[in-house]
């Protein structure tokens, strides 16, 4: 199909803040127990077998948000918290800390509810937790929705060769971003890779593909969040 329904050029680069704002921003990826009854509705959803199931996956945020809180002040709050799976069964949480006095700073704990204090792992987690969501952010441009509904009114209105194909692909990326909760894993981001390039290749532009540009540019990225992230962290690490 060679209608292209966005291009390349269109895509930004990720934000400085990958997975927050400073002090005062928006809360990370996955926030606390408010939306609970949202999650709960997941369960009849489709979703991609690398993932777990959200309801699951809420509970856990909830459990590793009160053991962070351990590690806390008493006028601290847990805002966000990320769930990552560096490598199979290893589950580390990445909790955002704010502060009465508006600061954020941060804390990982592992499934046992042990803090992580471990550089490295604390790379591996905050590396995953960013590179999966700068893949979805520029999956279909950023719109996957919005890409579907152009796809629908193509085929309605010219039927070009090979509009089903593509609006196959656009079902299938859809399904593999999901809805949160998210776990951030290898494979979650291996799987957005795989959908979207199938897409790409349907709208002819794996030749100058939004993702590849995306991951390509994400090191300065990834890099800047690890070094904020240990820069606030509450506990030292090791080196």
């Amino acid at each position: 199909m060679t209608a292209v329904l966005w291009q390349a050029g269109d895509e930004e680069p990720p934000p400085e803040g990958v997975l927050s704002e400073r002090e005062d921003g928006p809360d990370p990826v996955v926030r606390g127990p408010e939306r609970r009854e949202e999650r709960a509705g997941m369960r009849g959803s489709r979703r991609h077998p690398a993932y777990c199931d959200p309801v699951d996956l809420s509970r856990e945020l909830e459990e590793a948000a009160a053991r962070a809180l351990q590690h806390a002040e008493s006028d601290d709050s847990v805002s966000g918290v990320i769930a990552t799976e560096p490598s199979p069964g290893r589950r580390i949480y990445l909790c955002s800390v704010d502060g009465a006095d508006g600061l954020r700073s941060w804390l990982a704990v592992g499934a046992d509810g042990a803090p992580v204090t471990s550089r490295a792992e604390l790379r591996e987690a905050v590396s995953i937790a960013a590179l999966c969501e700068i893949a979805a952010d520029a999956a279909a441009g950023g719109d996957v929705d919005g890409l579907r509904e152009r796809l629908v009114e193509l085929r309605e209105t010219e039927a070009p060769e090979g509009i089903e194909l593509a609006e196959e692909a656009a079902r299938e990326l859809r399904a593999v971003l999901g809805e949160p909760p998210y776990l951030a894993t290898p494979e979650r981001l291996d799987a957005i890779g795989d959908a979207t390039r199938r897409l790409e290749r349907e709208l002819d532009l794996l030749a100058a593909s939004p993702l590849a540009a995306a991951l390509k540019g994400s090191q300065g990225a990834v890099g800047e969040l690890q070094r904020e992230i240990e820069a606030g962290y509450r506990l030292p690490l090791d080196a």
